[in-house]
Protein backbone atom coordinates (compact mmCIF):
# COMPACT_ATOMS: atom_id res chain seq x y z
CA UNK A 1 0.00 0.00 0.00
CA UNK A 2 1.03 3.68 -0.49
CA UNK A 3 1.73 5.48 2.77
CA UNK A 4 3.93 8.73 3.62
CA UNK A 5 6.79 8.27 6.36
CA UNK A 6 10.12 9.22 7.92
CA UNK A 7 13.28 7.30 9.06
CA UNK A 8 14.46 10.99 11.06
CA UNK A 9 13.51 13.85 12.44
CA UNK A 10 13.61 16.29 10.18
CA UNK A 11 12.85 20.00 9.78
CA UNK A 12 10.05 20.70 7.65
CA UNK A 13 12.11 23.08 5.14
CA UNK A 14 13.92 19.89 4.51
CA UNK A 15 12.30 17.97 1.13
CA UNK A 16 13.56 14.31 2.78
CA UNK A 17 11.17 14.77 6.04
CA UNK A 18 8.10 13.11 4.69
CA UNK A 19 8.82 10.43 2.06
CA UNK A 20 6.27 8.31 -0.31
CA UNK A 21 6.95 4.54 0.74
CA UNK A 22 4.90 1.22 0.40
CA UNK A 23 4.35 -0.93 2.94
CA UNK A 24 2.46 -3.98 3.34
CA UNK A 25 -0.90 -3.58 4.13
CA UNK A 26 -2.32 -4.61 7.14
CA UNK A 27 -4.98 -7.49 8.66
CA UNK A 28 -7.45 -7.02 10.87
CA UNK A 29 -7.91 -8.71 14.07
CA UNK A 30 -9.67 -8.44 17.31
CA UNK A 31 -11.93 -5.33 18.15
CA UNK A 32 -10.25 -3.22 14.99
CA UNK A 33 -11.55 -1.83 11.67
CA UNK A 34 -9.53 -2.23 8.74
CA UNK A 35 -10.40 1.53 6.80
CA UNK A 36 -9.13 2.64 3.12
CA UNK A 37 -8.28 5.77 3.90
CA UNK A 38 -10.02 8.38 1.88
CA UNK A 39 -9.11 11.84 3.39
CA UNK A 40 -7.11 12.70 5.99
CA UNK A 41 -6.41 16.01 7.90
CA UNK A 42 -3.29 17.67 9.80
CA UNK A 43 -3.18 18.56 12.95
CA UNK A 44 -0.24 20.20 15.20
CA UNK A 45 0.55 17.03 17.13
CA UNK A 46 2.09 15.71 13.40
CA UNK A 47 4.56 18.00 13.56
CA UNK A 48 5.55 17.66 17.21
CA UNK A 49 5.92 13.63 16.66
CA UNK A 50 7.75 14.15 13.29
CA UNK A 51 10.51 16.66 14.87
CA UNK A 52 10.52 14.60 18.18
CA UNK A 53 9.76 11.27 17.60
CA UNK A 54 12.07 9.16 15.91
CA UNK A 55 11.48 5.23 14.51
CA UNK A 56 13.78 2.81 15.45
CA UNK A 57 16.96 1.94 12.97
CA UNK A 58 15.40 1.33 9.65
CA UNK A 59 12.54 1.61 10.24
CA UNK A 60 9.59 4.15 8.91
CA UNK A 61 7.00 6.49 11.14
CA UNK A 62 3.65 6.65 9.48
CA UNK A 63 1.95 9.73 11.42
CA UNK A 64 -1.36 11.29 10.64
CA UNK A 65 -4.09 11.09 13.44
CA UNK A 66 -7.52 12.07 11.17
CA UNK A 67 -9.07 9.94 8.72
CA UNK A 68 -12.26 9.36 6.73
CA UNK A 69 -12.62 6.78 4.50
CA UNK A 70 -14.64 3.19 4.50
CA UNK A 71 -14.48 -0.43 6.41
CA UNK A 72 -12.43 -2.99 4.03
CA UNK A 73 -12.21 -5.70 7.11
CA UNK A 74 -13.27 -6.54 10.63
CA UNK A 75 -11.60 -8.15 13.76
CA UNK A 76 -13.32 -11.27 14.90
CA UNK A 77 -14.41 -9.05 18.21
CA UNK A 78 -16.25 -5.95 15.83
CA UNK A 79 -19.77 -5.57 17.10
CA UNK A 80 -20.57 -2.13 15.58
CA UNK A 81 -19.46 -2.07 12.67
CA UNK A 82 -19.15 -3.97 9.18
CA UNK A 83 -17.42 -3.88 5.85
CA UNK A 84 -19.05 -0.95 3.84
CA UNK A 85 -19.50 1.49 6.63
CA UNK A 86 -18.15 4.81 6.23
CA UNK A 87 -16.45 6.06 9.04
CA UNK A 88 -14.50 9.12 10.49
CA UNK A 89 -11.54 9.03 13.57
CA UNK A 90 -8.55 10.27 14.86
CA UNK A 91 -7.00 6.73 15.32
CA UNK A 92 -4.23 6.16 18.74
CA UNK A 93 -1.01 7.99 19.04
CA UNK A 94 0.74 4.53 19.54
CA UNK A 95 -0.24 3.25 16.99
CA UNK A 96 0.49 3.68 12.71
CA UNK A 97 -0.99 6.61 11.37
CA UNK A 98 -3.50 7.86 8.77
CA UNK A 99 -1.05 8.97 6.01
CA UNK A 100 -1.28 5.70 4.53
CA UNK A 101 -3.92 4.11 1.97
CA UNK A 102 -4.74 1.47 4.95
CA UNK A 103 -5.01 1.86 8.55
CA UNK A 104 -6.27 -0.61 11.25
CA UNK A 105 -8.31 1.44 14.16
CA UNK A 106 -10.59 -0.08 17.26
CA UNK A 107 -13.92 0.47 17.03
CA UNK A 108 -14.48 2.21 20.00
CA UNK A 109 -12.86 5.27 19.04
CA UNK A 110 -14.63 5.54 15.78
CA UNK A 111 -17.85 7.06 14.64
CA UNK A 112 -20.22 7.08 11.86
CA UNK A 113 -19.19 9.43 9.10
CA UNK A 114 -22.02 12.20 8.97
CA UNK A 115 -23.82 11.14 5.25
CA UNK A 116 -24.42 15.02 4.73
CA UNK A 117 -20.41 15.31 4.26
CA UNK A 118 -17.64 14.37 1.87
CA UNK A 119 -14.49 12.51 3.10
CA UNK A 120 -12.27 15.29 3.16
CA UNK A 121 -15.05 17.51 5.01
CA UNK A 122 -15.40 15.11 7.95
CA UNK A 123 -11.84 13.96 8.13
CA UNK A 124 -11.65 17.97 8.83
CA UNK A 125 -13.46 16.95 12.49
CA UNK A 126 -12.71 14.01 14.44
CA UNK A 127 -9.50 15.29 16.23
CA UNK A 128 -10.78 18.82 17.41
CA UNK A 129 -14.33 17.43 17.94
CA UNK A 130 -13.19 15.00 20.19
CA UNK A 131 -10.76 17.40 21.88
CA UNK A 132 -13.43 20.05 22.32
CA UNK A 133 -15.96 18.20 23.43
CA UNK A 134 -13.92 16.23 26.83
CA UNK A 135 -12.53 19.71 27.21
CA UNK A 136 -15.98 21.55 27.73
CA UNK A 137 -17.83 19.04 28.90
CA UNK A 138 -15.38 16.42 30.96
CA UNK A 139 -12.40 18.65 32.33
CA UNK A 140 -14.52 21.33 32.70
CA UNK A 141 -17.99 20.00 33.47
CA UNK A 142 -19.38 22.86 31.12
CA UNK A 143 -23.30 23.24 32.75
CA UNK A 144 -25.17 23.47 29.52
CA UNK A 145 -27.86 25.62 30.63
CA UNK A 146 -26.20 28.23 33.05
CA UNK A 147 -25.64 31.40 31.53
CA UNK A 148 -22.13 31.84 32.15
CA UNK A 149 -19.00 33.16 29.96
CA UNK A 150 -16.37 31.31 28.11
CA UNK A 151 -13.27 33.05 26.53
CA UNK A 152 -11.60 31.21 24.14
CA UNK A 153 -7.89 32.19 23.85
CA UNK A 154 -6.63 31.08 19.90
CA UNK A 155 -10.38 30.47 18.84
CA UNK A 156 -9.73 30.36 14.86
CA UNK A 157 -7.23 27.19 15.12
CA UNK A 158 -8.78 23.66 14.23
CA UNK A 159 -10.12 22.85 17.92
CA UNK A 160 -11.19 26.54 18.60
CA UNK A 161 -13.45 26.19 14.90
CA UNK A 162 -15.53 23.65 16.57
CA UNK A 163 -15.39 24.13 19.93
CA UNK A 164 -17.26 27.43 19.69
CA UNK A 165 -19.31 26.03 17.67
CA UNK A 166 -20.27 23.17 20.17
CA UNK A 167 -20.67 26.18 22.80
CA UNK A 168 -23.00 27.70 21.41
CA UNK A 169 -25.26 25.04 20.52
CA UNK A 170 -25.04 22.95 23.33
CA UNK A 171 -24.92 25.59 25.96
CA UNK A 172 -26.17 28.57 27.30
CA UNK A 173 -22.28 30.48 27.69
CA UNK A 174 -21.45 33.54 26.25
CA UNK A 175 -18.49 32.51 23.91
CA UNK A 176 -15.45 35.14 23.56
CA UNK A 177 -13.17 33.60 21.38
CA UNK A 178 -9.23 35.65 20.53
CA UNK A 179 -7.74 36.28 16.87
CA UNK A 180 -5.09 38.66 16.03
CA UNK A 181 -5.68 38.67 12.47
CA UNK A 182 -8.91 40.37 10.28
CA UNK A 183 -9.41 36.84 8.08
CA UNK A 184 -9.44 34.84 11.67
CA UNK A 185 -11.59 37.15 13.17
CA UNK A 186 -13.90 37.18 10.44
CA UNK A 187 -13.90 33.55 10.41
CA UNK A 188 -15.02 32.93 14.42
CA UNK A 189 -18.03 35.52 13.63
CA UNK A 190 -19.11 32.98 10.86
CA UNK A 191 -18.29 30.12 13.44
CA UNK A 192 -21.48 32.49 16.00
CA UNK A 193 -18.94 33.89 18.62
CA UNK A 194 -20.24 36.53 20.42
CA UNK A 195 -17.51 38.20 20.57
CA UNK A 196 -13.68 38.69 19.00
CA UNK A 197 -10.99 39.98 21.40
CA UNK A 198 -7.48 40.52 20.19
CA UNK A 199 -5.00 38.38 21.85
CA UNK A 200 -1.73 40.28 21.24
CA UNK A 201 -3.42 42.97 23.32
CA UNK A 202 -3.66 42.29 27.54
CA UNK A 203 -6.65 39.90 27.48
CA UNK A 204 -8.48 41.14 30.92
CA UNK A 205 -8.02 45.07 28.91
CA UNK A 206 -9.99 43.72 25.52
CA UNK A 207 -12.40 42.24 27.85
CA UNK A 208 -13.07 45.09 29.93
CA UNK A 209 -13.53 46.88 26.23
CA UNK A 210 -16.45 44.88 25.50
CA UNK A 211 -17.70 45.74 28.82
CA UNK A 212 -16.82 41.89 30.87
CA UNK A 213 -15.19 42.18 33.82
CA UNK A 214 -14.55 38.58 33.98
CA UNK A 215 -15.32 34.92 32.87
CA UNK A 216 -16.42 31.79 34.33
CA UNK A 217 -14.03 29.31 32.15
CA UNK A 218 -11.11 29.60 30.07
CA UNK A 219 -10.30 27.39 27.17
CA UNK A 220 -6.59 27.94 26.48
CA UNK A 221 -5.51 26.36 23.20
CA UNK A 222 -2.70 27.79 22.25
CA UNK A 223 0.76 29.71 24.07
CA UNK A 224 -1.09 29.02 26.96
CA UNK A 225 2.36 30.10 29.08
CA UNK A 226 2.01 33.28 27.48
CA UNK A 227 -1.74 34.28 28.67
CA UNK A 228 -1.10 32.61 31.90
CA UNK A 229 -1.28 36.12 33.99
CA UNK A 230 -3.93 37.65 32.04
CA UNK A 231 -6.10 34.60 32.03
CA UNK A 232 -5.63 34.47 35.55
CA UNK A 233 -6.68 37.98 36.07
CA UNK A 234 -9.43 37.62 33.53
CA UNK A 235 -11.48 34.49 35.49
CA UNK A 236 -13.37 34.88 38.16
CA UNK A 237 -12.37 33.54 41.59
CA UNK A 238 -13.37 29.94 41.77
CA UNK A 239 -13.17 29.60 38.27
CA UNK A 240 -12.17 26.80 35.64
CA UNK A 241 -9.00 27.00 33.22
CA UNK A 242 -8.61 23.86 30.57
CA UNK A 243 -5.73 23.76 28.29
CA UNK A 244 -4.52 21.56 25.78
CA UNK A 245 -0.97 22.80 24.47
CA UNK A 246 1.80 22.14 26.32
CA UNK A 247 3.68 25.41 28.23
CA UNK A 248 7.53 25.28 28.49
CA UNK A 249 7.05 27.22 31.60
CA UNK A 250 4.02 27.03 33.58
CA UNK A 251 3.73 28.47 37.23
CA UNK A 252 0.28 27.09 38.79
CA UNK A 253 0.99 29.08 41.61
CA UNK A 254 -0.89 31.74 40.44
CA UNK A 255 -4.03 30.11 40.50
CA UNK A 256 -4.04 30.06 44.10
CA UNK A 257 -5.23 33.42 45.31
CA UNK A 258 -8.57 32.93 43.22
CA UNK A 259 -8.76 29.16 43.92
CA UNK A 260 -9.19 28.75 40.21
CA UNK A 261 -8.69 24.57 38.79
CA UNK A 262 -6.99 23.74 35.99
CA UNK A 263 -7.92 20.89 33.66
CA UNK A 264 -5.32 19.25 30.83
CA UNK A 265 -7.17 17.97 27.98
CA UNK A 266 -5.36 15.04 25.98
CA UNK A 267 -7.99 13.37 23.86
CA UNK A 268 -5.70 10.06 23.17
CA UNK A 269 -5.41 9.35 27.11
CA UNK A 270 -8.48 7.20 26.60
CA UNK A 271 -6.95 4.61 23.44
CA UNK A 272 -3.47 5.22 25.16
CA UNK A 273 -4.26 3.90 28.33
CA UNK A 274 -7.51 1.34 26.85
CA UNK A 275 -9.91 3.00 29.40
CA UNK A 276 -12.76 1.27 30.55
CA UNK A 277 -15.00 4.40 29.02
CA UNK A 278 -12.87 3.81 25.59
CA UNK A 279 -16.07 3.64 24.01
CA UNK A 280 -17.28 7.16 24.71
CA UNK A 281 -14.81 8.07 21.93
CA UNK A 282 -16.87 6.20 19.74
CA UNK A 283 -20.21 7.73 21.08
CA UNK A 284 -18.99 11.49 20.88
CA UNK A 285 -18.43 10.66 17.60
CA UNK A 286 -21.89 9.90 16.73
CA UNK A 287 -23.15 12.79 18.06
CA UNK A 288 -21.11 14.66 15.72
CA UNK A 289 -22.21 13.24 13.06
CA UNK A 290 -25.99 13.36 14.11
CA UNK A 291 -25.55 17.39 14.95
CA UNK A 292 -23.61 17.83 11.37
CA UNK A 293 -26.15 15.87 9.50
CA UNK A 294 -29.18 18.12 11.35
CA UNK A 295 -27.19 21.38 10.38
CA UNK A 296 -26.30 22.12 13.74
CA UNK A 297 -22.63 21.70 13.29
CA UNK A 298 -20.43 22.53 10.02
CA UNK A 299 -17.01 20.88 9.28
CA UNK A 300 -14.33 23.20 10.12
CA UNK A 301 -12.31 23.03 6.66
CA UNK A 302 -9.64 25.88 5.80
CA UNK A 303 -7.48 24.55 2.84
CA UNK A 304 -8.00 21.56 0.92
CA UNK A 305 -4.38 20.62 -0.19
CA UNK A 306 -4.58 18.09 -2.97
CA UNK A 307 -3.70 14.57 -2.99
CA UNK A 308 -2.22 12.75 -0.04
CA UNK A 309 1.50 13.10 -0.91
CA UNK A 310 5.04 13.58 0.88
CA UNK A 311 4.97 16.94 -1.04
CA UNK A 312 1.68 18.37 0.03
CA UNK A 313 2.01 16.87 3.48
CA UNK A 314 5.14 18.68 3.90
CA UNK A 315 3.31 21.79 2.64
CA UNK A 316 0.77 21.59 5.39
CA UNK A 317 3.30 21.23 8.06
CA UNK A 318 4.97 23.92 6.77
CA UNK A 319 1.82 26.35 7.47
CA UNK A 320 0.86 24.93 10.72
CA UNK A 321 4.14 25.90 12.60
CA UNK A 322 3.61 29.18 10.99
CA UNK A 323 0.47 29.27 13.52
CA UNK A 324 -1.41 30.83 10.74
CA UNK A 325 -3.43 28.16 9.73
CA UNK A 326 -7.21 28.79 9.82
CA UNK A 327 -9.68 25.82 10.40
CA UNK A 328 -8.18 22.58 9.11
CA UNK A 329 -6.23 21.74 6.47
CA UNK A 330 -7.60 18.62 4.40
CA UNK A 331 -6.15 16.28 1.61
CA UNK A 332 -7.87 13.65 -0.14
CA UNK A 333 -6.70 10.81 -2.44
CA UNK A 334 -4.08 8.68 -3.31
Amino acid sequence: MKAIGYQQCLSADNENALTDITLDQPQAAGRDLLVEVKAISVNPVDTKIRTNVAPAAGDWKVIGWDAAGIVTAVGDGVTDFKVGDEVFYAGDLTRSGSNAEFQLVDERIVGRKPASLSFAEAAAMPLTAITAYELLFDRLQVATTEPKKLLVVGAAGGVGSILVQLAKKLTNLEVIGTASRTESSDWLKQLGVDHVINHRNPLSEELKAIGIDEVDYVAGLTNSDDHLQEIVKSLKPQGQFGLIDDPQVFDIRALKQKSISLHWEFMYTRSMFTTDDMIAQQQLLNKVADLVDAGDLKTTVGEHFGTINAANLLKAHRLLESQKAIGKIVLEGF
